[in-house]
């Protein structure tokens, strides 16, 4: 396989260094927690290999959540990366083709290019409020296609996808003899929608990947899951698992599961700070001279674009809106989009961090842009 570094994750803050970013609207998730904030107590935890498959009872916490699926459904990972890894990993070859909507999370994209699968992208359009046409997708599938890969709610945009929609697309999986894979990881960031059920509960064709990391502040632990009621399909992602990392941390495993023992004050609490948020966000782009955007319905990002009849010098205007604002927002490149489009996350910062963010990134535009005549 020919790994190639994701942007993203080359210009991530983590990378660069959270000390020196002051307004952070780069991230697509809640502000990180400490572990004292859980009240949880791990001093009489074996440290031992863990189940294969996941802690039994943290298989049965994230079934429950479901009248349909089992425990023996839920394969539990190290973070939903290492989940959509062992799915791109175990269904695509270089003989395989995938359908794959974009923008889209980097490795969604890049695990197939390492695998040299072949791809037919579905670029998503502003001009279309980045709403999925599901006749591109039945077009774009071939008798080898293998893989429907999707996101919902959607990454970077915050869009969601319709009911209607979604069936269309399970049958397009079923009738196609290939499976459909929803990367489901901001779902619990649904501040404004009821909480879905899993898209793997209507059919043995669908394949859910989750995490908690964006909704509850916990990335650190590495916690996502592969969900889907095909046995032998799970069989083969468990072999892929095991040889990859065996087990899980025991540790983050039993974090994992006192979050979603505990998860409606944590949610709730969570969903108030978002929704305080999301109102300065949709204040700033009534205001705005520069930015253009698709309100986002779900999660904590939206994908907004330079509006029509400017010009801009990105590299420059995100140099200067790092180095003199200390503020940092997703350039699109890191979606392989034009750099007019950046993705600002409103879950991250505090209501204080946000507003002055959103007034450093439209100073930063005034400065550097050119109005076309």
């Amino acid at each position: 396989m020919n790994y190639t570094r994701m942007p993203i994750e080359i210009e991530s803050p983590e990378e660069i260094g959270y000390s020196t970013i002051q307004y952070n609207l780069a991230e697509s998730s809640v502000r990180d927690i400490h572990v004292k904030d859980l009240n949880i107590k791990l001093d009489d935890l074996l440290l031992c290999y863990g189940h294969h498959r996941g802690h039994p009872d943290l298989l049965t916490s994230i079934a429950d959540e479901s009248s349909i699926l089992k425990s023996e459904d839920v394969l539990v990972c190290s973070g939903a990366a290492t989940a959509l890894f062992i799915v791109a990993t175990t269904l695509l070859s270089e003989k395989d083709h995938l359908v794959v909507v974009r923008p889209n999370y980097g490795t969604n994209l890049e695990t197939p290019r390492a695998i040299n699968c072949a791809m037919s992208i579905i670029d998503l359009t502003f001009q279309n409020q980045f709403a999925l046409n599901v006749d591109q997708i039945r077009q774009a599938i071939r008798p080898n296609t293998r893989l429907i890969s999707i996101t919902n709610p959607h990454n970077p945009t915050g869009t969601v996808i319709s009911e209607d929609v979604l069936n269309e697309l399970v049958e397009l999986a079923e009738t196609n003899n290939c499976y459909l894979l929803v990367d489901e990881t901001y779902r619990y960031l649904n501040f404004q929608t009821p909480l879905r059920p899993y898209l793997a509960e209507k059919s043995k064709r669908v394949i859910s990947v989750s995490s908690l990391s964006k909704a509850f502040g916990v990335p650190g632990i590495r916690i996502g899951w592969i969900i889907c009621q095909e046995a032998g399909l799970m069989h083969q992602f468990l072999a892929a698992k095991e040889q990859i990392m065996i087990t899980n941390s025991v540790v983050d495993e039993q974090i994992a599961l006192h979050i979603l023992q505990n998860q409606e004050p944590l949610l709730r609490e969570a969903h108030h700070h978002i929704r305080t948020n999301f109102a300065i966000i949709k204040r700033f782009f009534t205001e705005t001279a520069y930015l253009d955007w698709v309100e986002p319905t779900a999660g904590v990002v939206c994908f907004p674009r330079l509006k029509a009849g400017y010009s801009i010098n990105a590299e420059a205007f995100y140099k200067s809106l790092y180095s003199t604002y200390q503020t940092l927002v997703g350039p699109g490149h890191w979606f392989e989009q034009d750099k007019i489009y950046m993705r600002i996350g409103f879950g991250y910062p505090t209501s204080d961090e946000l507003a002055t963010g959103l007034q450093n990134l439209e100073r930063c535009l005034e400065e550097h842009l050119t109005k076309n005549e």
